[in-house]
This record gives structure tokens, sequence and C-alpha cells, in this order.
């Protein structure tokens, strides 16, 4: 996989968002980049897509993203360079799909701890 000097672009979730409501300039700029196969994603991205979709037709366009473009390799070397907010985020995440225990002192993870159905214990 040879991504670095291929011209391929990364995409972001409110570029997407703007293409798909038709908005100028994102729905002419990524056009083009569709065209020119181009576009490149990352997990994050299309969670973030999946997590704004306001039907199962939105859904269903997004399900063949996977299939659609080339997605960066994310590595353990760069969610570690990712930083604290989304790492908490993603630490909450697989901690709800495991379904085990969060031992943290972090009090950020309260405030999604309803929304992903997981438990933690702290101070």
């Amino acid at each position: 996989m040879a991504i670095k000097g291929s011209g391929k672009v990364l995409v972001d979730t409110s570029a997407w968002f703007d293409y798909f409501r038709r908005k100028e300039p994102a729905y002419g700029v990524v056009s083009g980049l569709l065209s020119e196969n181009r576009i490149c994603c990352t997990g994050i991205i299309l969670a973030e897509l999946m997590q704004g979709a306001k039907s199962e037709k939105e859904l269903d366009i997004l399900k063949d993203f996977v299939h659609a473009f080339e997605f960066l390799p994310e590595t353990v070397k760069l969610w570690k360079q990712a930083g604290i907010g989304l790492a908490d985020r993603f630490i909450a995440t697989i901690t709800s799909h495991y379904g085990v225990l969060l031992y943290t002192f972090d009090k950020d993870f309260a405030a999604v701890k309803e929304s992903l159905h997981f438990d933690f214990h702290g101070r």
C-alpha cells in the first residue's frame, strides 16, 4: 500500500455532510475527487458519518464506503498520538462492546456512560 505521495485525499466528516447536502464548495470538490478516485477514508470518519446518519438509506450508502475507498491503516502508535478526547470515546466503545468494566479516574467517562451503556469505577 503506497498512500504517501499518491494524491489521495482524506475527506473529513464535515465535508462529507456538506457533500451529501449538495452544498458548495464541498459538493463540487468531493465530486471531482470521486471521479478521479482520489478519496481515502479512516474508521473514525466512517464511524462519525454513521453516527450522524438520519435514515436507513443513509446508513446503507455508508456501508459501501468500506468497498469504495481505500482505508488508511490504523495503528496503536497512531491512536496513542491521537490524544485523550477521541481515545476516551474509543475506550468507552470497546468497553461497552466487550461488556467489561472500566477502571478509571477520568470523570469524562461519566458523560458518555448512558449513551454507550457501559460501567466504570473510579473516584
